[in-house]
């Protein structure tokens, strides 16, 4: 989602992010001036929401904010530069899109995030938490349909997120030999024989052909297309699908977009700093104990409170039960003390 204005630019962004993250994203979510955080944390719990992805927008940059709801932590970003869907597929001379392609999660690839730092550790858990887990033992191969990947530069310290559709090919034959086995039928009015159309050109260049073994994979399962059954040798390719971005990590927040700052790119604190600010998280820990001892305690207080006020209003209840009951007996015997006597009467 967004905060504040933000630009057509960047609005279109949230919503190819929101294409990304799909089948488990909100995707038609509008957003309001007049909407806080706290609004959209409030309604997080009961829409099963686990993560806010929040873009902004200052004079100078785009941001990005990653947070888990609803304690935090939170990753922010700096968006360095970005491309849409809409210009990454305009590069290609036959894009790939399919809505069949987004009715499963993308698989996560998380390359080069093994650094030391506190920091990289926090952002792969963020960043795999945000997806569902998978069990390579029991997926089925055809939902495997897109792969989101974050690269961690080292040089330029820098993160490149690419959203990639996956795709198989008939591997081992020209280009020619690919367009006969599949759907597209090729125009062959022209030829008098099938052959003349496989070997039209004697020489075909390099990028007719497939790559080697190691671009290679036997199929464990039925995939999506033509003749992609088990046991068939295929070539995978990963075609891009937009959108890119390259983002450069600025602050590692404990909670909830606040809190303990973990890790800030720009403020590198001493070792007295540190030991400082690590006395004063235990203390706020502390007293965040106490104060959970002391509300325990109050409640088991007023519990028993309750307890004895039902005992002693009970007593009280079963004390003027009792009197009525006395006082009905009293007036029945009165009665039939002034009941006349039937046998006196009759003499």
């Amino acid at each position: 989602m967004r905060s504040g204005e933000v630009g057509r630019s960047v609005t279109a962004l949230v919503a190819n992010i929101r294409r990304v993250m799909e089948p488990y994203t909100a995707t038609h979510l509008r957003e309001r001036r007049t909407n806080r955080l706290k609004d959209f944390v409030a309604v997080a719990g009961q829409l099963g929401v686990t993560n806010f992805m929040i873009f902004s927008r200052t004079e100078k940059h785009v941001n990005l904010r990653i947070a888990r709801v609803p304690r935090g932590p939170t990753l922010s970003f700096r968006v360095l530069d970005y491309a849409l869907t809409k210009d990454c597929l305009a590069l290609q001379n036959n894009p790939h899109t399919s809505d069949m392609d987004f009715r499963t999660s993308p698989l996560l690839v998380l390359n080069n995030f093994r650094q030391e730092g506190k920091e990289f550790k926090v952002m792969a858990a963020m960043l795999q938490n945000m997806f569902p887990a998978i069990d390579v033992q029991t997926m089925q191969l055809s939902q495997a349909r897109r792969v989101l990947l974050y690269n961690y530069n080292e040089d330029t310290q820098t993160i490149d997120v690419r959203h990639y559709g996956i795709g198989v090919k008939t591997t081992g034959v020209s280009k020619s030999i690919k367009r006969v086995v599949s759907t597209h039928i090729p125009n062959l009015s022209q030829f008098e024989d099938i052959s003349d159309y496989v070997l039209k050109e004697a020489i075909v260049s390099e990028s007719d052909v497939e790559d080697g073994a190691d671009a290679t994979v036997t199929l464990g399962q039925d995939y999506r297309g033509r003749n992609n059954r088990k046991n068939e040798q295929r070539a995978v390719r990963l075609y891009e699908m937009g959108p890119r971005m390259t983002l450069q990590l600025v602050k590692v927040e404990n909670g909830m977009c606040d809190g303990e700052v973990l890790y800030n790119r720009f403020v590198k604190k001493t070792d007295e700093e540190l030991r400082e600010q690590d006395a004063k998280r235990q203390r706020t820990l502390g007293e965040k104990a106490q104060r959970r001892q002391q509300q325990q305690a109050n409640v088991e207080k007023k519990e028993q409170e309750r307890e004895e006020h039902r005992r002693r209003t009970g007593a009280q209840q079963q004390d003027e039960d009792e009197e009525e009951l006395d006082d009905i007996g009293d007036q029945d015997m009165d009665m039939e003390e002034d009941q006349p006597d039937e046998d006196s009467d009759s003499e």
